[in-house]
């Protein structure tokens, strides 16, 4: 007999709402639940990741003018518009589901899964590592993952219709990139659900597609099911706390232009931006602001290591970094604290300052 895992979908929400159901998600799963795979969709939203900063990644702006919601996911990653034409798909699995911590092995696996349920209504998709679907060159839909304790929480989505020139305004993007060349050029890498059938598929045939991949898949049955008590609890207190802004702009940074040195680099595991204020008279490192859309378990890793990094000479950078990783358990996929240190000399060695 299959074990049984649980279906959600819960529609349409405010992006503070589904973040606050991925909390309780994870920690409900946490708490030994079943196993479930969520279905989601968002009202116009900017999120960001969480190690990222609202006012680096997004024009803020534009969403205020445009009445884009912006939010903070609980994992990380890199920025992201939603909107109801994508769906969201969302695995919230105890960790021995697979036989690996190896985060690459699990996206190719669950990616492969994803993959025949979008070639069961017709997609030619194929998985494009390290955790990209696509069809002929072109995405269809990101995905990604994180541990937390004994959960994993991998997610990705489907793009039935996507708006490419609203995505461009909403991420922080200098407006010289933004010409109708460079919409082009974006339009090109990414296609759409509609664009591929020449008809617009309705939301349940792919969620019913994708419900049968991932349960042949698993071999499991997936059965619809509903939030029990406790979990409508944590929901009830969560939503209003992802709404609020001490969450969104929790590890908020200053923006870009405004650091005294910088860099950014493209590591094995992800981007990594590095804002430093340096006292170059006192060669003290004043301030670090470390972001980008990179993994790292526990989350808040790297404001640990910001604050280590506080007011303290240069020329003990390096031993601090090092020191920091070695008394910590601090799982970071493919990104090493040899990178971090990298980006930092990176910045540190860089020629134009920016006045603060």
């Amino acid at each position: 007999m299959n074990a049984r895992w649980r279906l959600l979908d819960t529609g349409v929400r405010p992006a503070a709402e589904n973040m606050a159901l991925d909390r309780t998600l994870i920690e409900s799963c946490q708490a030994g639940t079943p196993n479930t795979l969520r279905f989601l969709r968002f009202q116009p939203s900017a999120l960001i990741g969480f190690h990222q900063s609202a006012s680096q990644e997004l024009d803020l702006d534009y969403c205020r003018r445009a009445g884009v919601a912006v939010s903070r996911r609980i994992t990380g990653g890199g920025a992201l518009y939603c909107d109801e034409g994508q769906i969201g798909w969302e695995l919230f699995v105890n960790r021995r589901t697979f036989d690996t911590a190896d985060m690459l092995l699990i996206a190719r696996r669950v990616c492969e899964m994803a993959v025949t349920g979008l070639r069961a209504i017709g997609v030619e998709a194929a998985f494009r590592p390290r955790n990209d679907i696509e069809v002929q060159g072109r995405k269809i839909g990101g995905t990604g993952g994180a541990f937390d304790g004994d959960a994993l929480l991998y997610q990705g989505t489907v793009l039935i219709e996507f708006d490419v020139e609203k995505m461009l305004k909403v991420l922080r993007i200098p407006r010289e990139k933004l010409s109708d060349k460079a919409i082009a050029s974006a339009r090109e890498r990414i296609t759409t659900l509609r664009a591929l059938l020449d008809y617009t598929p309705s939301v349940e045939s792919v969620q019913a597609a994708l419900t049968q991949a991932f349960a042949q898949g698993f071999g499991v049955d997936i059965e619809q099911g509903g939030l029990s008590v406790s979990e409508q609890e944590l929901f009830s207190r969560y939503k209003g706390e992802m709404a609020d802004n001490a969450w969104v702009f929790e590890t908020d940074r200053p923006k870009i232009e405004m650091a005294t040195l910088s860099a950014l680099r493209k590591t094995a595991g992800g981007l990594v931006r590095v804002m430093l204020a340096v006292d170059t008279v006192r060669g003290r490192l004043k301030q670090a602001f470390i972001t980008g859309d990179f993994f790292v378990h526990p989350k808040r890793a790297i404001v640990d290591l910001e604050a280590a990094l506080r007011d303290v000479s240069l020329e003990q950078v390096d031993d601090i970094v090092a020191a920091f990783f070695a008394q910590r358990e601090v799982e970071m996929l493919l990104l090493t604290p040899n990178d971090l240190v990298s980006v930092l000399h990176e910045a540190l060695d860089s020629e134009e300052a920016q006045a603060l």
